[in-house]
């Protein structure tokens, strides 16, 4: 079964506008066209499961306190900011969403057994010819 893709709500988000950094003229010196989004993990509507993975995660841009912080700044206008942090909020849930698969231990085959053996052997015997060279006689 695959899980649907998880939205996050805008009612759970907080979003500040901000000047952007960088070159890019008059524009960036004027207008705040920067977003600051902030999503509480611990506060959302989000399951358990998925709250406890998302916390789980090594990302930069979650905080100790569970809160996950993303700047967009890559387009002139607000909006496309705005949309463009809430679509990269929601793709760092979503690869959260599903659980990872349960690894079941197994035996090693037979035949991967013999390989195995089979080039130990071999790299022995590369290693044994490395050796000072004896004399036939």
């Amino acid at each position: 079964m695959v899980p649907l893709p998880l939205q996050v709500s805008e009612d759970e988000v907080e979003i500040t506008a901000m000047r952007a950094q960088g070159a890019g003229g008059q524009n960036v010196n004027k207008v705040s066209s920067a977003v600051h989004l902030r999503f509480a993990v611990s506060a959302s509507s989000l399951p358990e499961g998925v709250k406890e993975r998302l916390l789980a995660l090594r990302d930069t841009r979650i905080t100790q306190d569970g809160v996950v912080v993303i700047k967009a700044q890559q387009y002139r206008s607000q909006e496309q900011n705005r949309n463009d942090a809430l679509e990269r909020l929601n793709a760092l849930v979503n690869s959260v969403a599903a659980p990872p698969r349960v690894r079941r231990a197994t035996k090693p085959t037979y035949g991967s057994k013999q390989r195995r053996l089979q080039s130990k052997t071999q790299r022995g015997e590369t290693k044994a010819l490395r050796g000072r060279v004896r004399d036939g006689s």
